[in-house]
This record gives structure tokens, C-alpha cells and sequence, in this order.
């Protein structure tokens, strides 16, 4: 029997060396060009590892300080990619977008989020479908009849899950869950317990799957993440088809109309064809938008004399309104304070690590060549934490976004230029009402005096944000 045990480690190890074979195939930049300064790491892994242990932040600034403040080359997700830094960084990715930059994603998203059969004309489609629905989603009309209803959600899930006065809670996921079940609320009508769970159960490790490195084995990240996302998929279809076979009904949410959409030969979209466009849906609108309303509590929670100043915000609107009145648009646009407040933690931790971009042509930029093909990615890690743009940049001052507010391109949380995230708004009326409700039913008081912010992907309490609660 032992005679096979060599072979059997060879053919464990197959998938691995194929792999290797693959990486270094790849497109292999001209040397000779006046390349960004950096590192590609280690083969295969490229700089993955140091990434996941620094974060996001501590990674783009030591780089920034070894190698370039304007740019620097790494090796990330299986691609080499150019780091653009700075307010000159922004500028270039934003001004150039379909001109010398064309958006890219990550093989590992992208798989996982469709289905493998038909990756690149599935992927144009969810992104051609979201184009087309854009104005319905969140155009001003759209996002006004938002507000009760996130007012509501809001209220009903402070009285409930696990939001009880005088209490210790953990409230990292309980954020989480809520903003999971807005999105599936206001894009799908999807409310009913059991069916969110099937959504949810599967979606963290499909989205932790989604940056990892494409190594597609059963025990990776990556692997995992393909599953799930399957899985998540399936749950998507079976949601999609049940609504089709209501055969129209009262509900008009924009699963409503994808339904009754055509396409060029007059055929209804394939199920297929919808579920995969709400899954990537769920994940642009979910991550982002969870991770900044974690912040702004986790600094609600740690400045008290900013809590008073929101609280006083949020107190003179609650009187003005009926009692079970929900709140309005007006209302939001009362919230100047808060909104400040809430941009300069997304500010001080970035929701997200950015995007990535291709390279149409030959870029020259900052004294070096960006060659055509070359994968680039826009962080704002590289300026919201620059004291050329922030002086004194670890200090929490909202006073910061008062009058003209930062210089152009230093403060880029939703990007900028023509693909600036759409998303924004909605964004911002989920944390708004969210914290009314909250500061307003609870006083908020962290129990771990020295947790801290992190910034992996996405930026998240370093241990789960404890809160004592103390009603009014």
C-alpha cells in the first residue's frame, strides 16, 4: 500500500502546480518600460499575505512610504496591479474612465457572483441591467418612498433582535442583519424569516470567497465562496421564480420589473439572467453600506460629546413629528451634523479598498509607464488618511466637512467621476435612519474601551463592537 502513497501526494498536489504553470504564463509586462516601483511577492501568493495580515490601510501606507506616494506596483488576487495614490491618483482613474481606463474585476468575484458557463457576456448583462435600472432605484422619487419604510424597519428592529434596554450587546452583526434585510426588503419584498435566512446563510462565505486568491480547491476561501455562491444563486432563482408564477400582483419593487422587461426579441429575461443580477446587487449594496453604519456607531460610541451633538440633532427633529410619524426626506436634509459626523468616520476607516481599473493604452503617470493591459486599482486609504489633505488625520473631527469641506478628490468613500458609486444616497439614508432611531431610543457606551477599527476589505470592530445600552 505504500508503494502509492508518492502518487497519491503528487495527484493531491496536480491542481496546485497547474495553477503555477497558469500564473507564470501570464502576461508578462515589458520590463525595459519605466514600470511603477514594487514588488509582484511571492509566486502564486503575490503580496495576498501580507495584505491580510497588515490591512488595507497599514499596506497602501507603508508602500506609499517605501516606494512612491504617487504609485506603486503589487501583486494582488492572481494580477499584477499599479496602486494610483493621492488626490493625483483619484483624479487620473476618475477623469479617464472609457477613455484610458475601462472598469476590471477580479476573476474571484466575478465566478463566484455568476455562473462559470458563460462568465463574460453573463457579467456585461448584470452590468447592462443595472444601467438600465439605475433611475429606478435611485433617482430622488425612488429613494423618497424609501424613507418610511427604512423608518419603520428601523424601529421595528431596535425593538427586537437583541436591542434590549440595559443590556450588553454585540452590535456588529446586529447592523449587519439589518442592512442585509433593507436591501431584500426594498429591492426584492423578501421579509419572511426563513427565506432571508437561506439568502444570508451562504452570502458571508460567498463574499469572503470574492477577494480571496483563485485557487479553486475545496478547503480555500476561494473554493468555499464558488459554493456559496451557488448556493446563493439557486436561493436568488427560486425567489425570482415564485414571483414569476404570482403572475403579477400588487407589489411593485423592481423585481416587479425586471419581470415584465423584454428583451430585443421580445422574450421575457430568463430567471437565470434576473437572479444573477440581484446577487450582485446585494453585494454592491450590502458591504459598503453595513461597514460605514458599524463605523459611525463604533464613533458615536467612542466620542460621547459627539453623541451629544447628534443626539441634540436627532432630538429637535422627533419632536417635530407626530408620534409613530415617520420620518422624510426633509427631515434627512436636516441631519447636517450627522452627516458629518458620518462621513468623517467613513473618512478615518474607508468602507471599501476600491476598484480596479484596465489599462486601454500605454498611461504615463507620475514619471512612470502604466503598460496597456495592466490592472489598476484607486484606493481611498492612500487620501483619507494623508495629512497633506487632513491635518492631525487620526483625529475624529466632523468640523472637517463644514463649509467647502475637503479639497477635490481627497475625500473619495463612493469613488468619483462618471462611475462615482450610484449608490451613495441610498447609503446614506440607511445610516441616517438608523442612527435617528438609534440615539434617540438608546445612550450608547462601548464596554471595550480600547476595541479598534479595522480595514481589511471592509472595515469592521476588532471585536464585534460590544454596547451597553441605556434607554432614555
Amino acid at each position: 500500500m505504500d508503494i502509492f502513497i508518492p502518487y497519491l501526494f503528487i495527484f493531491l498536489l496536480l491542481p496546485f502546480f497547474i495553477y503555477l504553470i497558469i500564473f507564470f504564463q501570464k502576461e508578462s509586462f515589458d520590463e525595459t518600460k519605466n514600470l511603477p516601483p514594487g514588488t509582484n511577492g511571492w509566486p502564486i501568493f503575490g503580496e495576498n499575505i501580507e495584505l491580510g495580515l497588515l490591512g488595507f490601510s497599514k499596506f497602501v501606507r507603508d508602500r506609499m512610504e517605501k516606494y512612491s506616494t504617487d504609485v506603486f506596483r503589487t501583486s494582488l488576487l492572481g494580477e499584477k496591479v499599479a496602486v494610483l495614490c493621492g488626490a493625483q491618483g483619484n483624479k487620473m482613474i476618475f477623469t479617464n474612465d472609457g477613455k484610458l481606463v475601462t472598469p476590471w474585476l477580479p476573476l474571484s468575484l466575478r465566478k463566484i457572483i455568476i455562473p462559470d458557463f458563460d462568465l463574460d457576456s453573463s457579467y456585461k448583462d448584470a452590468v447592462s441591467l443595472f444601467r438600465n435600472f439605475q433611475d429606478d432605484l435611485l433617482k430622488p422619487e425612488a429613494l423618497r418612498q424609501y424613507i418610511p419604510v427604512m423608518d419603520a424597519m428601523a424601529r421595528a428592529h431596535l425593538r427586537g433582535d437583541g436591542w434590549k434596554p440595559h443590556s450588553t450587546v454585540k452590535a456588529q452583526p446586529l447592523i449587519s442583519k439589518y442592512i442585509f434585510e433593507l436591501a431584500c426588503r426594498l429591492f426584492l419584498n423578501v421579509t419572511d424569516p426563513e427565506s432571508l435566512q437561506k439568502i444570508s446563510g451562504p452570502f458571508a462565505p460567498m463574499r469572503n470567497g470574492m477577494m480571496s486568491l483563485p485557487i479553486d480547491l475545496p478547503w480555500t476561501a476561494y473554493g468555499r465562496g464558488i459554493k456559496a455562491g451557488k448556493t446563493v444563486r439557486e436561493e436568488m432563482a427560486k425567489i425570482v421564480e415564485a414571483r414569476r408564477e404570482e403572475r403579477g400582483g400588487e407589489v411593485r419593487d423592481l423585481l416587479s420589473k425586471l419581470l415584465e422587461l423584454k428583451d430585443e426579441e421580445g422574450k421575457c429575461l430568463s430567471v437565470n439572467k434576473i437572479a444573477n443580477f440581484f446577487v450582485g446587487l446585494m453585494v454592491a449594496s450590502f458591504d459598503t453600506t453595513a461597514s460605514s453604519a458599524i463605523s459611525v456607531v463604533f464613533f458615536l460610541a467612542e466620542f460621547p460629546h459627539v453623541y451629544e451633538e447628534v443626539l441634540k440633532e436627532q432630538k429637535a427633529i422627533a419632536k417635530s413629528k407626530a408620534r409613530g410619524e415617520n420620518l422624510t426626506w426633509e427631515d434627512i436634509e436636516k441631519m447636517k451634523y450627522s452627516w458629518n459626523v458620518a462621513r468623517e468616520a467613513i473618512r478615518i476607516v474607508p468602507s471599501t479598498p476600491g476598484t480596479f481599473r484596465e489599462a486601454m493604452a500605454d498611461i504615463s503617470f507620475a514619471g512612470f509607464t502604466i503598460p496597456k493591459g495592466m490592472k489598476m486599482l484607486w484606493t481611498p486609504h492612500s487620501s483619507h488618511n494623508n495629512p497633506e489633505y487632513f491635518p492631525d488625520p487620526e483625529k475624529f473631527d466632523p468640523s472637517r466637512f463644514e463649509g467647502s469641506g475637503p479639497a477635490p478628490y481627497t475625500f473619495v468613500p463612493f469613488g468619483g467621476g462618471a462611475r462615482m458609486c450610484p449608490g451613495r444616497t441610498y447609503a446614506k439614508l440607511a445610516i441616517l435612519v438608523l442612527v435617528h432611531n438609534l440615539v434617540t431610543k438608546f445612550r450608547i457606551e462601548k464596554v471595550i474601551p480600547h476595541e479598534k477599527m479595522i480595514s481589511k476589505f471592509a472595515a469592521k470592530p476588532s471585536h464585534g463592537l460590544h454596547l451597553h445600552l441605556c434607554p432614555h
